[in-house]
Parts: C-alpha cells; structure tokens; sequence
C-alpha cells in the first residue's frame, strides 16, 4: 500500500513538472513574439511541444503557434512593402499554415467542456483575422499557376474553396457571398487538368461552372477527365453540353461526332450535324458531316444533294466527291438491274465524275477510290480506264 502511494506521488510530481515545463515553454515563446525577432524559433518550440501527444488539444500552444506564423508572415510583408527581395513562395507557405494552424485551432475549440457546452474562446478573432490573409491563397494559386507549379496552386486553391466548408467561417457564409469562388473552383480545375489528374480536375467542376466566362475551358477540361476515366456517358454529356454552349466549337463538335459515329450512332450523330447548321448553315464542316451520317444511314439521294451543296462551296473539298460518287453507286446498287437498266447506267455515269476527281485530288487513298472506280467502268464498258484500275488492285 505504501508503495503505491509513493507510485501516484512520483507520478503527479512529474505531470506536475511537465505541466510547469510547458508552461514556461509557452512562456519563452510569447517573450520571443514580444521581441520581434526569432519569430521561427518560437513556431519550432510549439511544434516541439505538440510532438507530445498528451499536448495535442492544448489550445494555448495552438494560439501560440499562429501568432509565430502570423509574425513571421507580418514580418516578410513588411519587408516587400519597403521593396526588398523576398521569398514570394515563404509567403504563401505561411499563409497556407496560418489557415492549417486557425483551423486545427477552431476544431478543439469547438469541442464541447465536460458539462456538454461549447464556449468558443478563439473563432470571432481568428475568423476576421484569417479572412484578411485569404485572399493571398487565391493570389498564390495564381502565382504559382504562372510558374507551372501546378500542384501547389492546387492546394492553394483548394484551400481557399475550402474555408467555405469550415466552421471557422460559417457565419460568412462564403459560398454565397464569394463571388471568387468560381473563378478559384476553374483555377483548381485547370491545375489538376494540367497534371493530367481526372479527379483533382472534376473535384471543383459544379463550383467552377459559376465561371461563365471560362465555362467553355472548363467543360473541355472535364470532357478530357471523364474520357480518361473511360466514362462515356459522362463524356458525352458534357461534349454535348459544350456543343450547346458553343456550337461552332472546335473541341466539342468533332468529339461529339466521333463519339457517336464510333458506336454506329449514326441518326445522333445527324442531330448534331442539323443542330450545328442551326448555328452556321454555311460551315462545310458540318455540311461535310451531315453528308456523312446521311450516307451512313443509308439516305443516298439527300447525301448526294447535301454532298453537290458542299462541292459548290468547296471544289477542293476530296471527301465530299467521295460521298457524292459513293451515294450515286449505293442508288446504282438499289435498283433492280431487270427493271431499271437505263437508270442505272445513268447513276453510274453520275458517279464517275466524281470518284475521278476524288482520285485527282486524294491519290493516296487508292483504297477508296480503286474499287469504287472498278465498278463504274466495269458497268459501263470502258474497257481502257477498267485495265487501268484492275492492274492497280492487283499490286
């Protein structure tokens, strides 16, 4: 018995002790504060302390090491108002610990005593002093987005976003009253796009569409993360979602077709073509397109008509006589050869002008234009250019 009350004496002499040594830790560091001066070495003495874990909800030495930050900071701000050199990146190093630090800070002081009450000691100064910092995190994510650091200003943005979510700022209620929010959810979105991460660049994408100015960027990036993802409902929906945003769009309107056209979903791929014509009756691009999915479909006479419209436009354009001579053999190909003789020979005829002026202007692709030739002077006994044709499918 009497041993073990000397054990609980020694053991209350050295939590007493240490009690006394944190105290007098907490002691020298606000000293140093005080000093102006050595401002690190009192950040380094209370994170000394909170690599005990009995001082890890020890608001004190929390409030302590903020304030080191907070000089430390104050101390290289002045320094760039006097226009000295300065370390840019150690000045959003410690911004981002300031807010890390408050809100670790805000998390214990938030807890409730033993009676159940939460009596907040820190959150009404800690709150206006941190949103004065705050900007600096958007600033440096910008900062270091000019730099290519992409990771960085990722977190610095995320940061930013972030205190919308903390209870540290609840009563600013910052995700309606920011009306930075969007700007800094598409700057996240751009550096996890540039990091070729699909999901750090779709983390912010719902907020960062509050950006309409750079909405169309943002919907290519999300585009490419959920292509990467290989999600394809996903990917088609945002293509088309930026095609109705911008249908003249470079990025959208090409995606959205292969993407269509890829699976054999040839009538979308036509609603895509007449909605882009919609826009710009005159674009061949989507002229060219509408001839495609027509001929794909098997709607040869309004290929050829939409095919004639677009070699009209363009006499240079190659693939558009392939459609147009293509269409006239597919018509050829329909009817019946006891019945329609005359007609036939006609579509073949139709057609020979403009296979030949594909293989002019495509001389490469003797794949398309070879056998489509074959036939055309086969049907109609042109025996010189038939001997022709045939000695180049037989190479």
């Amino acid at each position: 018995m009497k041993r073990f009350r000397i054990t609980i004496t020694i053991g209350c002499l050295l939590i007493t002790m240490t009690c006394a040594a944190q105290r007098r830790q907490i002691g020298d560091a606000r000293t140093i504060l005080q000093s102006g001066k050595n401002f690190d070495k009192a950040e380094e003495m209370m994170t000394n302390l909170l690599n005990d874990s009995a001082n890890l909800e020890n608001l004190r030495i929390y409030d302590v090491w903020l304030q080191a930050v907070e000089k430390q900071y104050g101390q290289l701000n002045e320094q760039m108002y006097k226009k000295q050199e300065v370390d840019t990146m150690k000045l959003f190093t410690l911004t981002k610990r300031m807010f890390t630090i408050a809100e670790r800070l805000d998390s214990l002081d938030m807890k409730p005593d033993k009676k159940g009450k939460v009596n907040l000691q820190y959150r009404k100064e800690n709150s206006e002093k941190m949103m004065t910092y705050r900007p600096n995190l958007f600033f440096g994510g910008a900062y270091y987005v000019r730099k290519s650091d992409f990771m960085q200003a990722f977190d610095l943005f995320e940061t930013y976003i972030d205190c919308a979510q903390q209870p540290l700022f609840e009563s600013l209620d910052l995700m309606n009253t920011d009306a930075r929010m969007g700007e800094a959810a598409y700057w996240a979105s751009y550096s996890g796009y540039r990091m070729n991460d699909p999901v750090m660049t779709l983390r912010y994408l719902e907020l960062a569409r509050r950006d309409t100015s750079k909405l169309e960027s943002t919907l290519q990036f999300a585009a490419e993360s959920w292509r990467l993802l290989m999600d394809d409902s996903q990917y088609q929906a945002i293509l088309w979602e930026g095609f109705q945003l911008n249908p003249r769009s470079t990025y959208f309107f090409p995606r959205l077709m292969d993407s269509y056209t890829s699976r054999g979903n040839y009538e979308q791929g036509l609603v895509v073509a007449n909605e882009a014509l919609k826009a710009d009756s005159l674009n061949q691009l989507f002229l060219f397109a509408k001839s495609t999915m027509l001929l794909n479909l098997g709607r040869y006479a309004e290929c050829l008509a939409c095919s004639e419209k677009l070699i009209g436009m363009n006499c240079k354009m190659a693939d558009a006589y392939y459609n147009a001579g293509t269409a006239c053999l597919n018509i050829a190909l329909r009817m019946d050869s006891r019945k329609y003789k005359k007609q036939i020979k006609k579509m073949y005829q139709q057609a020979m002008p403009y296979m030949e002026k594909y293989r002019q202007l495509a001389p490469d692709e003797k794949d398309r234009w070879a056998p489509a030739l074959y036939r055309i002077y086969f049907n109609l006994n042109m025996g010189k250019q038939f001997d022709e044709i045939d000695k180049i499918l037989k190479k």
